[in-house]
């Protein structure tokens, strides 16, 4: 008896101290347990290449997740925490990008979202030729000149390099529609289909299909933020269209789309495929919720900034989603 009584002791605070340690979880700490249990629920043969559902977008074979560019150009948005861009660029050497890169064919995503710099020219000819990688690369356009000629030099420069699509990156769209230059829009894509390759225009702001579709243009897509407001820093602030989604005031930079119902409603009767992105609130929603949400939206791609320890998980949690009957409020496209 009297030994039994220390262990007991023993036994019951531990258990206390685990329970204890429990409640002390932090949110991101929570959110890490959750995915690895979604990972450990999947089936291992989920992430074999070769068969993820794709659509099309234009001539093109686009797997319904896409990879974007961000991360492995060292652009990570984390509000004022101002050592976590120099990590992301640290971690990503070369080496690390083909990696990932890799990781995201052998999961079968055929289709890469980058930048267009000399940085990316340099690392995705050397993927291509040195490391024998196919991903398709659609290029976002972003000219330092906002004029005709300045979308002309972009364009010819991405083509020459392997670009198999190009759209007007979001930043652009919505600064172009604010400015009502949708003619100059509409010119840019006119270029790029000139090089018989897709093109698309991209936009935080549901202000710019609605001003696309209104004009006339005729984008091969829409690249368009949509995620949930269901995540505790979610706050528009008071002037969204204002702000865009720029850091100031009340607005957060894990805010990238503020009027998801009214970018929902408009998508639903636009014939044009759709690629969502910041879809999970530049990393404030878990992939699983993210993806769910977007896809039961409307969207019919997805295209997520990853980390190679995430590339996996990811691509099991889309192709289960894919597997299953989804409601939308529109049809697929593409």
């Amino acid at each position: 008896m009297t030994n039994d009584m220390p262990r007991r002791s023993f036994l019951c605070k531990t258990v206390a101290a685990s329970s204890i340690a429990a409640l002390g979880l932090s949110i991101e700490e929570k959110n890490l347990q959750a995915r690895e249990k979604q990972i450990a629920a999947a089936k291992p043969a989920d992430s074999q290449r070769g068969d993820f559902p794709m659509g099309k977008i234009g001539d093109l074979n686009i797997t319904r997740l896409i990879v974007g560019g961000n991360l492995t150009s060292g652009i990570a948005h984390s509000r004022d925490l101002m050592y976590v861009s120099p990590l992301v660029r640290n971690y990503f050497s070369d080496e690390k990008i083909f990696e990932t890169w890799e990781l995201c064919e052998e999961c079968g995503i055929n289709t890469a979202i980058l930048r267009l710099d000399d940085q990316v020219i340099r690392l995705i000819n050397s993927y291509w030729k040195d490391r024998g990688g196919s991903l398709q690369w659609i290029v976002q356009i972003k000219p330092k000149k906002r004029d005709l000629e300045g979308f002309r030099t972009d364009i010819k420069w991405a083509i020459d390099n392997g670009a198999v699509g190009a759209y007007i990156q979001g930043n652009v769209g919505d600064v172009l529609v604010k400015k009502d230059q949708v003619d100059l829009i509409g010119n840019a894509l006119e270029l790029i289909k000139q090089q018989n390759v897709i093109a698309g225009v991209g936009a935080h702001s549901v202000e710019v299909p609605i001003a696309c579709e209104k004009a006339g243009l005729n984008p091969d897509f829409y690249m368009k933020t949509l995620h949930s407001p269901d995540y505790w820093t979610f706050n528009p602030g008071k002037d969204p269209w204002g702000k865009f989604h720029v850091s100031t005031g009340a607005t957060h930079d894990n805010v990238w789309c503020t009027h998801q119902e009214e970018t929902i409603q408009f998508m639903k009767n636009v014939s044009k495929p759709w690629i969502a992105f910041k879809v999970m609130a530049a990393g404030a929603i878990p992939p699983k919720d993210a993806f769910q949400y977007v896809l039961n939206n409307g969207a019919d791609f997805i295209c997520a900034g990853m980390f190679d320890f995430q590339v996996r998980e990811d691509a099991i949690i889309a192709k289960n989603l894919l597997a299953n009957p989804i409601e939308r409020p529109r049809p697929w496209l593409g």
